[in-house]
């Protein structure tokens, strides 16, 4: 990403934030009939902590590094609270990391490799965003929160990238899944410099997938409503997609615009659609991608369905981190069988039909 350094706010850092960026750009045919497009994947799951929240933390925690002397603190229970603390300690920066009182002891593993301080927080977690930034402002901690300016203009240079990697050609459309709204708030600010440096004339259309148990972005889209209201909490419920299940999304409204604006559009599906594409990754194009990620596979799909998308049309989907932090999560059963080593050969036989 930092091929793009002109047009970041900060010089190229220190520290992990130079393995950020630069992930591949596939075409994956496999996909094609599940999206019923042409797929091509973009696979942010290879930087360094397995997440686009990388690309946002290589420019926000350094620019905090080099103009404060304060803790870097973030809110969040899963890619943001790794990536923060993973760039804070490459820098030997104090880090503090607020997460909810219930956190599996998963996450907490793997935020805690890093060494931050985590803080359980109880009570309501969706008010905690306002709340660290009111901290913010009486102690000596930065909270970098998910639309912080600069973690937004880290997010654009996966725009810069995808246009890279298929020019001369470009994208019909632009998939990612929608949790606070600053991912698609970052890749719509790539869109608007490529435009006024004149290197693109049509935008790809951004098309953002939530989870339907946290949908607030759908609903004030379908409802042609400019800012998401926020779900109470009889409104939404548990999903498998819980690094998007946000029912009040700080860039909602930032969000919305860069759809309409590229004429996009916002869907939500099911958690059993979410796994079923989950898998269609995995077994049709080979790529291991958390729920969140699955949900750019489905929500395209369900698009192509009723004819906003068409199959000779390129779409990109964004899978924004790797599905190998989630193992061990579940209670899936792995179906396996035991065979004497003597018996081998005969049984592959029969297993493969050889």
């Amino acid at each position: 990403m930092w091929r793009y350094e002109a047009l970041l706010p900060i010089d190229r850092p220190e520290g992990v934030a130079r393995a950020a960026g630069g992930t591949p750009l596939v075409r994956s045919p496999g996909l094609d009939d599940a999206a019923g497009a042409r797929v091509f994947v973009k696979d942010e799951g290879e930087n360094p902590t397995g997440a686009y929240k990388d690309r946002g933390s290589a420019v926000a925690v350094p620019h905090t590094v080099a103009t404060s002397d304060n803790v870097v603190g973030t809110v969040s229970y899963g890619n943001m609270a790794i990536s923060t603390a993973a760039h804070a300690a490459s820098l030997n920066r104090e880090c503090v990391v607020f997460v909810p009182e219930r956190t599996s002891s998963v996450r907490l593993e793997l935020i805690a490799q890093y060494e931050p301080t985590i803080v359980q927080v109880a009570g309501d977690y969706g008010k905690l965003y306002g709340d660290a930034l009111d901290l913010s402002e009486r102690l000596p901690i930065d909270v970098l929160v998910s639309d912080a300016p600069t973690r937004i203009s880290g997010y654009k240079t996966a725009l810069f990238e995808i246009y890279e990697s298929l020019a001369p050609a470009t994208p019909d459309v632009i998939a990612l899944p929608a949790s606070s709204g600053g991912f698609a708030s970052g890749i719509w600010l790539g869109i608007r410099d490529l435009e006024r440096a004149r290197l693109i004339e049509e935008p790809p259309r951004l098309c953002l997938v939530q989870t339907a148990t946290a949908d607030p972005l759908t609903r004030a889209f379908e409802a042609g409503e400019t800012d998401p209201a926020p779900l109470l909490p009889d409104e939404t419920d548990d999903t498998i997609a819980h690094s998007i299940g946000n029912p009040d999304p700080p860039s909602g409204a930032r969000a919305l615009a860069a759809v309409r604006d590229t004429d996009g559009a916002v869907v939500s599906v099911t958690d059993d659609k979410i796994r079923t594409a989950q898998r269609r990754f995995a077994v049709d194009a080979g790529f291991c991608v958390e729920p969140a990620s699955a949900t750019t596979l489905a929500g395209v799909s369900r698009l192509a369905d009723r004819g906003d998308i068409a199959a000779d049309e390129s779409v990109v989907l964004v899978p924004t981190g790797t599905g190998f932090k989630e193992m061990g999560t579940s209670e899936a059963e792995v179906a396996t069988e035991t065979v004497h080593r003597d018996a081998l050969q005969d049984r592959l036989e029969s297993l493969l039909a050889l």
